[in-house]
Order: C-alpha cells, then structure tokens, then sequence
C-alpha cells in the first residue's frame, strides 16, 4: 500500500485524532495507538486496522519508554492541549533532537498560539470561530453544526492526515522531519474556501438560508414522499432544471423562473406537495436514468444495497458484520486494504510491539511486573 513501512505513534484521544491514525493505518502505515494504562474500555472507534500499546505515562520509566518508541517512528500524531507533551520532556524540539526526520503532527481545535490556544472546545466551537457556522442553518432559524463533521473530521482528521502525508513526501526531498500544526479552525475555514472565494460572484450575497446551495433555493433541498421518506434535489443547471420539472410533471410555463428569488417559496410550496404525492420508491423509478439530479435520501442500513455502491463496493464489513464506509480515494496500483479484524483492546498488542522495537523479554518482563506498562493480548509471547 501507499503508506506500507511508515510508523506512526498516535497518541490515544478523541475523534479527530483516530480518525487521521485510521486514515493512514487504511493506506498501509502501522500505527500504534498508545493508550493509558488502567482504562475501562476502548472508547476509540475508529480504530482499524491499528495495534495497541498501555503505557503509565505518570512514571519516569513509561516516559521514556514513550520516547524510544517516537524516535525510533516516523510519525507522532497527538492530539493534546499545547504544552501537554512539553511538561513530559517529549515536545517536537526534544524529540526531533534525536530524530530529525520526525513528523510531529499536532492537532488541536485552536492550533499551537494565539489567545486560544490553551482554550477548550469541540467541533461546535471551532466551527463558530472559523466564520462557516454562520452560514449554516435555514432562513430565520439559529445556525446549525452539522454533526460534529466540519471541524473534527474534514478540517481536523483528513487534513492533519493531508499534512502528514506532505510532510512525508517533502522529507523523501530534504531528509529532514517536521512540526504539522493541525488547527481544527483554520481546517473547516479551509474546507469552506469555496464559500469564502465565491462571495464575489454573488453565490452568498443573501442571509443564511436564502442562497442557492444553503436551502434557499427550491432547486437544491429535500423534499419528503408519501411514505414518509426523502428524495434529494440538486437541479441547479437549466438543463437539469427541465428533467426535474419532467419527472414532476410541471409545465415551465404554468412556473416562475427558476431564477426568480422572490418567487422561490412559491415553488417550494408546489415541489412539496408534488412529492408528497408518490412514494420514495415512485420518485426513484420515475427519475432513474435522467439527468435531474434527484435521488433518494438513503439510510445506513440501505446504502451497501444501492446498485451503485453495491457494484463499487463501496461498503466494507469486519469480521463482526460491522458496516463501514471503504477508504477513499481510490488508488488504482496501491489501494487501500481496510483490516477486517476487530478493533485491538487497550494494550493488545503491548508485548509485540516493544519487542518490535529492540526490547528484549526481560526488560518487557519488567515493565509488565512494575505496571510501566499492561498487556491484555490473549496469548503473550513471554
């Protein structure tokens, strides 16, 4: 694979961080999660394809034991609050002291300065102060996060993930690591340039919720069946505009322009009531094949048996019948093989990986008796 014979040592935290570890575990790298000893449960779902190790970083010994493995890897991802890893003598200046071919990834929701930087937040929040969540949400309503997606996953995992992998093309150049700065804020504004750049062309002149692609327009929204579901429009273009106005059985004629903002809750008024009329399953027979732009609106449980994803396999499951979406993108020489094995238990693979890295038994034997470190693997090789 793309990533095969990249290490990375992630620090175990919440959503972002896991998801950018999966996303390079996904694409071949070996990841080693490192988890706390003494936890209760794995609270890392997103954990694929990587391996575990327990380490009691209160200790001296789990310090530098957490040290060796780092400078010995080429990537660290943490996803502590700033100044966390300095207090244990492991910052990127000591570590890259030692091994100046390092990637330190840091994600955070505030990045490593500023007067946020030491502040608390979740996705919510960094999306508040990035600029988008003010455009989110429909007209005369409050703004809405969508689910914790922007700011912890596109601006926070996939592009520390995008950063990591640069940093590691640019080293195959100059032989030398760096510090990748992952601010969750300036990832969803980033995410948002479109937006942002698009200002000048009139796309976003109106309020929150009275744009074109924000649910102002009649054009681009969901519309509910009469069994209940939903059918997803995107007839933007005149082109498509007219199929949408084919399977609806409209006359443009009977219509206001498609154009004719003022006139856009008349046709909302007229498309709602035209799709409550059918089904779900009616609208998808009567716009299959035809360029409108309208699809329905799928669950998680029907989504790996759409004709489309089912052809692509777009969909894996794990060895417990566990659904998830495949990697992407798709790489036509090295694509990504996902691990079908269930996610590793906190410590699972301890033993294996210090081994990996020049311990010999005795010293792990050692660690394991003064709790530096736990092993839960079923079967330990000492």
């Amino acid at each position: 694979m793309a990533l095969a014979g990249v290490r990375v040592i992630e620090l175990a935290g919440l959503a972002p961080a896991p998801f950018c570890g999966m996303i390079l575990a996904d694409f071949g790298a070996s990841v080693i999660r490192v988890d706390r000893t003494k936890m209760a449960m794995n609270i890392d779902t997103q954990a694929r394809g990587k391996r575990s190790v327990a380490i009691n970083l209160k200790t001296a010994a789990g310090v530098s034991l957490l040290k060796k493995l780092c400078v010995q890897s080429d990537v660290v991802l943490e996803p502590y609050r700033k100044g966390v890893m300095e207090k244990l003598g492991l910052g990127p200046q000591e570590l890259l002291k030692e091994n100046p071919r390092l990637i330190y990834a840091r994600l955070t929701g505030y990045g490593q300065n500023g007067p946020l930087a030491l502040a608390a937040g979740h996705d919510i929040n960094y999306l508040a102060i990035s600029g988008l969540l003010s455009r989110l949400g429909r007209s005369t309503e409050k703004p809405y996060a969508p689910l914790n997606l922007v700011a912890d996953f596109a601006g926070g995992g996939l592009s520390c993930a995008l950063g990591i992998v640069l940093a590691l093309l640019e080293r195959t150049k100059s032989g030398k690591g760096q510090i990748v700065d992952a601010s969750m804020v300036e990832g969803a504004a980033y995410v948002g340039s479109f937006v942002w750049k698009s200002h000048r062309i009139g796309m976003w002149n109106n309020p929150r919720g009275q744009n074109m692609l924000d649910s102002g327009a009649p054009f681009y929204d969901t519309y509910q069946t009469s069994d209940g579901k939903y059918m997803a429009v995107g007839a933007i273009e005149s082109q498509f505009y007219k199929e949408l106005l084919k399977g609806l059985e409209l006359d443009s004629a009977e219509l206001p322009e498609q154009m004719s903002f003022n006139d856009w809750p008349k046709l909302r008024h007229i498309f709602t009531e035209r799709f409550a009329s059918k089904t779900l399953a009616e609208w998808t027979r009567i716009f299959e094949g035809t360029d409108a732009c309208v699809t329905p609106v799928l669950s998680f449980e029907e989504v790996s048996s759409h004709p489309h994803n089912q052809q692509r396999g777009s969909f894996i499951k794990d060895q417990s019948g566990e659904e998830s979406p495949r990697p992407a993108p798709v790489l036509d020489r090295t694509p990504a093989e996902p691990c079908l094995k269930a996610d590793p238990m906190v410590g699972e693979h301890t033993v294996e990986v210090l081994e990996e890295y020049g311990l010999k038994a005795e010293q792990i034997e050692q660690l394991l008796a003064t709790g530096v470190v736990e092993s839960h693997a079923t079967k330990t090789k000492l």
